[in-house]
């Protein structure tokens, strides 16, 4: 769900709340229940959370796929994996 940032016309008030894009947009500040604003974002981008990501997640720049024959080294183009 997306974060969208509100801000109080009477307190000044900044806060955020996660929101369905189809959910209808805040209407008033928790702290003292003024009219708020949906402020425009910039975004935030990818954020990374959790313990970590693995090497596997990503293909390295050195590996090449393997052979449709089921041979662990790529096929040198004599016919040597049968096909």
């Amino acid at each position: 769900m997306p974060t969208y940032d509100y801000r109080c016309e009477k307190c000044e008030n900044e806060f955020q709340m996660f929101q369905s894009m189809t959910d209808e947009s805040e209407k008033k500040c928790p702290e003292c229940e003024g009219k708020v604003k949906r402020l425009i974002s910039s975004g935030a981008g990818i954020i990374f959370k959790g313990k970590g990501f693995y090497q596997t997640d990503y293909k390295s720049s050195g590996s090449q796929p393997k052979p449709d024959c089921g041979k662990s080294d790529t096929c040198s183009g004599t016919d040597t994996c049968g096909k």
